[in-house]
């Protein structure tokens, strides 16, 4: 993994400084949120560095400022063992005990409305080369310059992203691209989704024979019947962005040892910023994210411990999307479905951490249809727009709707897992 420093910007005095580690709060520690200011400072790729040299303006100085409250989260206390015991449970099928530790780090603020909208900015600028026109401004003293000369290899189809710095290098935020419909990484992009999010190998119905991304389907006259291992293989290749995405944060990590590390992406990338988030214990908020909590069962991810009443693993993981889209919610999928029909089996619903879900249908009259799926439609129309949002579960207001863990959800109920091929 190359990472290349493209800018280094000029420092602003900012409200409120950060003057804690990220393990320095003491166990019953409570603060009101604090203020962070973040840079552009980073863009990623997962072959080749950019070799151009590149120049700010001198007037040029974006920034956007976000809350941050301190969390509780569960790491490793070593990533080498916790790599070593996912070996063994996909090679030899046997688990190998993980051990973790609780510390407390600052995290995004996701009871805040304008720290939501700020990191759907962000994930959204993902998608694009800053400066061009659909690039999102953070914040009103973001300056966009839209003749700043630096641009993507074109021939390039890996992992992308950028990374925005606090201004006193307490925090960065790692910002994952999702899918590209038509472009250079869309090939890479429809491989990940249709292995991570479809109930087996992209299998829909039997017109899509030749459309698989594995073959793990097992042929048992009118069941839906998917092997285990095979599925298992297929996910730990390394054209699977996961991988890629373990590098580039364990990157991040030698390069800023005493930062607090934040991830967001929207679609594919707010999946990957989850289970990436999971893995190393980062504060991740993905936005309108198929379910990722079946993949990172199939990627054989060792999870941490659940909080006392809960049998869900303990992750710093929020997900954000409204209730017009279908993806988030696996109702884009069957055979008539736009998502089949453009080559997409995102099927599974169920998602890591918490979930916090706008009614759109109810306050904004709209209908499911996966064209309300991009990220404008959530950022301009949904986080962007001022007062109380209706809560689905309990018809109470909020600027916010409350956060809620996914109990009861179960992905792909009509499909049977386990060991079918090469049996003796």
């Amino acid at each position: 993994m190359f990472i290349r420093l493209l800018a280094s910007l000029s420092l602003l005095a900012i409200t409120s400084a950060l003057q804690l580690s990220p393990t320095s709060f003491p166990p019953n520690f409570t603060a009101s949120p604090t203020l962070l200011q973040f840079d552009l400072s980073h863009q990623f790729t997962d072959q080749t560095p950019f070799l151009s040299n590149y120049s700010f303006p001198q007037h040029f100085h974006p920034t956007l400022s976000l809350k941050a409250v301190p969390t509780t989260v569960y790491r490793p206390t070593s990533y080498e063992a916790l790599q070593h015991a996912r070996w063994r449970s996909i090679h030899q099928a046997q688990s190998e005990p993980v051990e973790w530790i609780q510390t407390q780090v600052l995290a995004p603020d996701v009871t805040d409305r304008h720290t939501l909208a700020q990191l759907a900015r962000m994930a959204a600028n993902a998608y694009q080369l800053p400066w061009k026109d659909n690039w999102y401004q953070l914040d009103h003293s973001w300056n966009i310059n839209t003749s700043f000369p630096f641009g993507w290899d074109h021939d390039e189809d890996g992992f992308r992203g950028f990374v925005f710095r606090s201004r006193d290098n307490s925090t960065v935020v790692l910002s994952i691209k999702g899918t590209t419909l038509q472009g250079p990484t869309s090939k890479k992009d429809k491989l990940n989704d249709n292995l991570l999010f479809s109930c087996c190998c992209a299998r829909v119905d039997l017109s899509w024979v030749f459309s698989t991304v594995c073959d793990c389907y097992d042929w048992s006259g009118l069941q839906r019947r998917c092997d285990d291992p095979c599925l298992s293989a297929a996910l730990v290749k390394d054209s699977l962005f996961y991988s890629t995405g373990v590098k580039l944060v364990t990157d991040l990590r030698v390069l800023f040892p005493h930062t607090d590390i934040w991830l967001v992406g929207h679609s594919l990338g707010g999946s990957l910023a989850s289970l990436l988030g999971s893995t190393f214990g980062l504060p991740a908020v993905a936005f309108e994210a198929p379910g990722e909590r079946m993949a990172a069962h199939r990627l054989h991810l060792p999870l941490p411990p659940s909080l006392p009443g809960m049998n869900l693993p303990h992750v710093p993981v929020t997900h954000i999307y409204h209730n017009a889209d279908p993806i988030p919610q696996g109702a884009c999928t069957g055979v008539a479905s736009l998502c089949a029909q453009a080559g997409y089996a995102l099927e599974t619903r169920c998602h890591l951490g918490q979930t916090i879900v706008y009614d759109a249908v109810k306050r904004l009259g709209w209908h499911v249809d996966v064209r309300k799926h991009p990220i404008k439609e959530l950022v301009l129309n949904v986080l962007d727009l001022q007062g109380a949002w209706p809560d689905a579960h309990d018809g109470t207001e909020r600027e916010v709707p409350m956060p809620r863990k996914e109990v009861d959800c179960v992905d792909c109920f009509n499909w049977e897992f386990g060991h079918f091929k090469h049996k003796t």
